[in-house]
């Protein structure tokens, strides 16, 4: 079980777990956490009075990249113009705006949150999927919805806002301080961090038996694919026997196939199975790039 999910899971429940795991394989947390990082290193100045100082490196990481700042972003991102991203803590801005605004008659101010303000244009006639899938992926709540007003510095015309909790002390904070306080600056002979998931995922010299292995992973092994690289830091191509091809994340460990997408099993699709045993075999080049080792 990995970091995030234990402390989720201690939080909040053991029923919490298949709400987390969703949230853990979602291919934007990885987004958000690695631009983070890059706050802590080349933005620290932010968070210098702050007292959680996670906290504000995710918040000021999500409004950089939902305005288009960031410097680490998935492949195949697509901007939206006209996004603004405004947060501040929930009891704050109940403090300055509860006379004027109704947003709080759904739900009232939460001590300890952050309260995102997300503007987009009102030629979406719902809430970007871009914008629902980066809060997604730190863990917050969709709390209102709807026409912006003129309100602080920000150009409402045309535009509509969306509203997002995010409680401090959120686990993924912990996940972040995990990832600051490792020895980031241990770096491989390839340039990769020593420790990361790219790293570790090297040729086996001592490959378990075939018949030891879980059914499911004997399945997939046993059967017809080819596997490919498609770019460094982790991303394969499937392609199947019946012709299909498919996209393998083994960073973020998500598929783009119909069972994947719709069950997430535990362990991971056939694919992603299939492309661990051959990466682990030093039949396809390691995630980083690198051809294994004769």
């Amino acid at each position: 079980m990995n970091l995030l999910v234990k402390f989720f899971c201690a939080r909040r429940g053991a029923e919490a777990h298949s709400d987390l795991r969703r949230i853990m394989t979602d291919r934007y947390l990885i987004t958000v956490l690695e631009e983070a990082e890059y706050v802590a290193e080349q933005h620290h100045q932010v968070a210098r009075t702050a007292d959680n100082q996670v906290h504000e490196y995710l918040r000021y990481a999500v409004l950089r990249i939902l305005e288009g700042q960031a410097d680490h972003l998935p492949t195949d991102w697509t901007p939206i113009d006209g996004v603004t991203v405004g947060y501040g803590t929930d009891e704050a801005m109940f403090d300055s705006w509860d006379s004027s605004e109704d947003w709080w008659e759904t739900v009232p101010p939460q001590e300890s949150c952050t309260r995102f303000r997300v503007f987009f244009p009102d030629d979406h006639q719902t809430v970007p999927r871009t914008i629902v899938d980066v809060m997604a992926a730190l863990g917050t709540w969709r709390v209102w919805t709807g026409s912006a007003t003129a309100c602080g510095s920000y150009d409402h015309r045309e535009r509509r806002e969306v509203h997002y909790l995010w409680s401090e002390g959120h686990p993924v904070e912990e996940v972040l301080h995990e990832r600051l306080s490792s020895p980031a600056e241990a770096v491989a002979p390839d340039g990769g961090r020593t420790g990361d998931v790219r790293d570790r995922l090297v040729v086996d010299d001592d490959p378990q038996p075939q018949d030891d292995l879980e059914p499911r992973t004997k399945r997939a092994i046993d059967e017809a694919m080819d596997v490919s690289l498609l770019s460094k830091g982790g991303r394969y191509e499937v392609q199947s026997a019946s012709g299909n091809r498919y996209e393998v994340d083994v960073v973020d460990e998500s598929c783009t196939c119909p069972d994947w997408q719709q069950r997430s099993p535990e362990g991971g699709c056939k694919h992603l199975r299939r492309v661990d045993h051959e990466i682990k075999r030093g039949r396809v080049p390691r995630p980083d790039g690198r051809l294994p080792s004769p």
